[in-house]
């Protein structure tokens, strides 16, 4: 028989589902990457109107049936609104949570992406950081959670900062990595070694970067 749990995570993404539907990708701390589905979640009226949205992080009571989640209730913890009101911030988020949602797996431990992608979106929220710079950060420590990435760079040619940062990206945790910022120079090199990893280690074709480079 199923039961109610309580899990805690982020929305990756929202589909519609039958006529008055959702169906939701989460990445939870309990359960990896989950999919629940939320019934009349697009009906005007429904109390899960507003809780059924990228980006929503919070605590979700879900009933567990035998092949699938149903959402019961949800606690929202954080709406990260200040996205919807900034188009290349959003897409920004987009971006993150699908490549979240490309390498997170269900029971797995994703409690390191899950903490990434909630910094992350934190730091689009941060005027003092470019927007830039967080995808760069973002995409190099998530290439790091999955074990697709080079961690020595004394082969590249780089500015001993641009080695410095890349080596501060790799060992810090995601609650100290949006806590600085870099010359032009040194984006502009960070911008030239992700592009070319992304190219080497991430398989995914990605819809919100496709947008954000035709944005650029």
């Amino acid at each position: 028989m199923g039961q109610t749990i309580t899990v805690t995570g982020m929305i990756l993404a929202a589909y519609p589902y039958n006529d008055y539907d959702k169906r939701l990708v989460v990445l939870t701390k309990e359960r990896g990457k989950i999919t629940v589905f939320a019934k009349g979640a697009r009906r005007q009226n429904s109390s899960l109107l507003a809780v059924c949205n990228s980006f929503v992080f919070g605590e979700f009571f879900v009933y567990e049936g035998r092949s699938s989640f149903n959402l019961m209730q949800a606690k929202v913890l954080n709406y990260f609104s200040e996205l919807s009101a900034d188009v290349e911030g959003a897409c920004y988020g987009f971006y993150f949570c699908e490549v979240a949602e490309y390498y997170t797996r269900e029971a797995n431990d994703e409690l390191p992406m899950l903490k990434l992608l909630y910094q992350s979106l934190r730091a689009l929220g941060n005027a003092h950081i470019p927007d830039e710079l967080v995808r760069y950060i973002y995409e190099l420590k998530t290439l790091v959670l999955n074990g697709e990435c080079p961690v020595e760079f004394d082969e590249l040619e780089l500015s001993d900062s641009a080695r410095y940062t890349l080596s501060f990206i790799v060992a810090s945790p995601p609650e100290k990595l949006y806590t600085f910022t870099v010359s032009e120079g040194v984006l502009g090199e960070l911008r030239f070694v992700l592009h070319r990893w992304r190219d080497l280690y991430m398989e995914g074709k990605f819809k919100s970067l496709d947008i954000l480079v035709e944005m650029s």
